[in-house]
């Protein structure tokens, strides 16, 4: 079996582009694979012009590890977001070749499942005025839908420091929705990466008593020094890794100890292999696994195929049942939460489709995401990054 040529579709809303390709085969097999991308979609396509010529096409869709290795480094370049995410989508897509053609879901591909389901959080159901009443509403909503974890951002445009005006608001927001979830559901911090370790330091403790399951991001992910003192500060999980592209560059991450949780993204990562390649490390530090997943679809049969056969998963995140919600027709078979969790699918492959003509129902769009805009929680319907 060869790989002839690849298809992409790009699927558009205001705040980011989500990227499919379909990779074709001689023997009548088609795969899908899928990014999203915040501001660089046509970047992506333009790479995954040139990649066709001059690694996919020809390729055996079976050969994953030497297709990634070569469009990996057969440039002479270092690979970064936009590589990795060309890699991702064509990797995500030869593996559901693969299943599909014999027969099996990836994750038994990958060593068998070790749960039959897999937790969720709801991240994009913010979408509603800023204050305690409407997130109060909101997140009860969330729950009476069945999820037992939810994500949130209650920082405004927050960067750097937050005055105490901002953070007795941000409490305020925490609190209320605290209140309407209760006791035993998940809550999740989220930070953006935007705040000095001092700041992220304070807020912390200021929100320790609503038990945040996590701190995310709390400081610019690329100071690891910056990341540990916080670390160091908190009893709050720490976790990080979205923007992350390489897994080589976790090493250090890893080594500082700063990290309870890591949160690659399988479609900026380099796919689905890169990724149980990554947990499997994570798992001799005693680390645990949550994806970034503010993708469609695709994106997250991918990620359910890794946490299938993964033992130190812990939660996949999920937006498609808030933000942008009617997108999700684009994919068949796409991925449900019931009760709060995601039922490991036995059907070949990845087990879902795209839908070529619902796709083209969403043209792409100048997608524009501006945490530090005022109002840019309006601009952005989702109101987070994820």
């Amino acid at each position: 079996m060869r790989i002839t040529g690849i298809t992409t579709h790009v699927v558009g809303t205001p705040w980011r582009n989500l990227s499919y390709v379909q990779v074709h085969t001689d023997e009548g097999l088609t795969g899908v694979g899928e990014t999203r991308m915040l501001g660089r979609t046509d970047a992506l396509m333009g790479y995954l012009r040139e990649a066709e010529v001059n690694h996919i096409a020809g390729s055996d869709p079976f050969a994953i590890e030497d297709l990634v290795r070569r469009m990996k480094y057969g440039d002479y370049g270092r690979a970064g977001e936009i590589v990795m995410s060309g890699i991702a989508v064509v990797e995500m897509a030869c593996w559901d070749i693969k299943g599909k053609a014999l027969g099996v879901p990836v994750w038994q591909l990958l060593g068998g499942r070790v749960t039959d389901r897999v937790k969720a959080y709801a991240n994009g159901w913010y979408t509603t005025e800023r204050t305690p009443e409407a997130y109060h509403k909101a997140a009860h909503a969330v729950v009476e839908r069945g999820y037992r974890a939810l994500k949130i951002d209650p920082f405004g445009t927050g960067h750097f420091e937050l005055d105490r005006q901002q953070s007795l608001y941000a409490v305020s927001l925490i609190e209320a929705v605290r209140d309407a979830i209760g006791p035993d559901t998940e809550l999740m911090l989220e930070m953006h990466g935007r705040f000095s370790p001092a700041t992220a330091v304070r807020l912390a403790h200021e929100l320790a008593p609503f038990d945040p399951a996590w701190l995310e991001e709390p400081v610019p992910p690329e100071n690891l020094k910056a990341l540990s003192k916080v670390a160091s500060k908190v009893d709050i999980p720490v976790a990080t890794g979205e923007r992350i592209h390489d897994r080589i560059e976790f090493r250090e991450l890893f080594e500082s100890g700063a990290v309870d949780i890591i949160q690659p993204d399988v479609g900026h990562i380099g796919g689905i292999l890169e990724t149980r390649k990554l947990a499997a490390t994570a798992e001799t530090h005693y680390t645990l696994v949550a994806p970034h997943n503010v993708g469609g679809s695709v994106l997250t049969a991918a990620s359910l195929q890794v946490a299938g056969c993964t033992p130190n998963f812990k939660i996949l995140e999920h937006f498609n049942d808030f933000a942008d919600a009617d997108i999700k027709k684009v994919v068949k078979g796409a991925p449900q939460v019931v009760d709060g969790y995601f039922e490991l699918s036995d059907a070949p492959g990845l087990g879902v489709e795209l839908d070529v003509d619902a796709a083209a129902e969403f043209p792409q769009q100048q997608a524009r995401f501006d945490l530090w805009a005022e109002g840019w929680e309006k601009r952005d319907p989702s109101g987070t990054r994820g």
